[in-house]
């Protein structure tokens, strides 16, 4: 089991959405969270309302889409907590246009985020873990780096990607009979305003998940040392979708309404 309780803990994208939430579900767990993201007084706020509550959190301002800060940060971070326990990956952005419509700097951005930030984290905090032989790696994913979709060229790419990252470390520390951790987070959209305007075609087995309930599952996954959680269970079908025929794959997500999902799309404003 992964006890958050005294265990120092990385969460990036912490400033907002389902970032912020963990970071206080965590710090009421007894975690001492490194509260990472670009937003200065996004995570002065989240860092007062956990002290408030008698927790520990540290803000460190990080540009993840720069690896010199993330490099300057991790620093901070060790200096302040001493050690690193848990990392989870959590910061994601999304552009929400067609292909033709993205800049090539929001291209690069979604991808710096999304995915080579993972890099640069773990890069930073993966050696002491396998010098203690315990720690947890977690990659919050989504349901976009299993099937795609229109509209998310850019960030389902990115987090097919977050998905193979993963995969591939998880089968790397097994062969080096490593007992560090990985949780790999697929869900599906989350309403906290990241994807505002998204639509979903049948509530009842593809609903906008509730923020809520989607990190309570989230930590309870952590805590349990799950490989993988996908919200909801109707998601995992999509595995058994890219074994069929493509045609009958994309009929089934035209049908169920995910190709179109992101019509409507607004996202945040600021």
């Amino acid at each position: 089991m992964t006890d958050f309780n005294g265990k120092g803990v990385v969460l990036t994208g912490a400033a907002s959405g389902i970032g912020r939430l963990m970071a206080i579900g965590i710090a009421s767990a007894g975690g001492r969270v490194a509260l990472w993201d670009i937003d200065e007084s996004g995570l002065e706020n989240v860092r007062a309302e956990i002290v408030a509550a008698g927790g520990h959190a540290v803000p460190v301002r990080c540009n993840l889409s720069d690896r010199g800060s993330v490099k300057q940060a991790a620093a901070q971070t060790l200096q302040a907590l001493g050690s690193v326990d848990v990392l989870i990956n959590n910061a994601g952005v999304v552009s929400g246009k067609d292909l033709l419509e993205i800049s090539d700097e929001q291209i690069e951005l979604t991808f710096n985020v999304n995915a080579l930030a993972l890099f640069w984290t773990t890069r930073a905090f993966l050696p002491a873990m396998l010098e203690r032989d315990c720690g947890h790696i977690v990659t919050i994913a989504s349901a976009g780096g299993i099937a795609g979709t229109a509209k998310l060229v850019d960030y389902c790419s990115s987090k097919f990607a977050a998905v193979g990252f993963d995969d591939s470390l998880r089968a790397e520390l097994k062969s080096r009979k490593s007992k560090v951790m990985t949780t790999v987070i697929c869900p599906y959209y989350i309403d906290t305003g990241m994807f505002a305007g998204v639509s979903t075609r049948f509530p009842a087995i593809l609903p906008i998940l509730d923020p809520d309930k989607s990190v309570r599952r989230i930590l309870a996954a952590v805590s349990k040392n799950r490989r993988r959680l996908i919200m909801p269970w109707f998601v995992y079908t999509t595995y058994l979708m890219r074994l069929a025929p493509v045609a009958l794959s994309d009929w089934a997500l035209d049908f169920f309404g995910v190709t179109h999902s992101m019509d409507r799309f607004i996202g945040r404003k600021s």
